[in-house]
């Protein structure tokens, strides 16, 4: 019984520790060391916040970048983050990148199918993916200029503009968030 008392408080110490206590101390610590004090970083548009930079919203219009597709929930439903866990030979998943490249196509014709960026017709692990690679970008940008009446050039000098390096320059790859380069978008007009 002796050793019972003894596992049962350990237990409940634990607990209390790790759900609360190391909790609080990685708050803490975000508050000071992390970025934004550890809340998401929201995107303003003429004073008013459109979204949050960390979280993938779904654009379909031609005068907006799209990001890449989701299969959270309805899509882009941070309730239901997940990717589909369909495999590269599933016929339902093969249907859907198919479905999708046409899509992409019937709106850049200027691309072949080769042309297509892979990124841009599958989803991400969480659905959520904010961000595409500069590549994906560049190839939209066609689109982009023609459908705000825009040059070609300036829309590309906005993307070179929300290009974000790696972090320190050698950790992770160069990226584009879709939702900051639509404000940026908005911003130019």
């Amino acid at each position: 019984m002796k050793n019972f008392i003894k596992s049962f408080r350990l237990t409940l110490v634990f607990c209390v520790f790790f759900s609360v206590c190391y909790i609080l101390v990685l708050w803490i610590f975000a508050q000071f060391a992390g970025p934004n004090s550890g809340n998401a970083e929201v995107v303003e548009l003429n004073g008013k916040v459109v979204g949050a930079a960390n979280v993938g919203q779904s654009f379909t219009e031609d005068i907006y970048f799209w990001g890449r597709p989701s299969c959270a929930g309805d899509g882009y439903d941070a309730t239901s983050s997940a990717g589909s866990n369909k495999g590269p030979t599933n016929a339902e998943y093969l249907a859907e990148v198919e479905a999708r490249i046409d899509t992409f196509l019937k709106h850049h014709p200027y691309l072949s199918r080769k042309e297509v960026p892979a990124e841009m017709v599958t989803a991400s692990g969480s659905g959520l993916d904010p961000d595409i690679t500069p590549d994906c970008a560049y190839v939209q940008v066609q689109r982009v200029a023609k459908a705000r009446g825009m040059s070609e050039e300036t829309v590309k000098a906005i993307v070179d503009k929300a290009v974000e390096k790696p972090f320190m320059g050698i950790f992770g790859t160069e990226k584009v968030n879709v939702l900051k380069l639509n404000a940026a978008l908005e911003k130019a007009k």
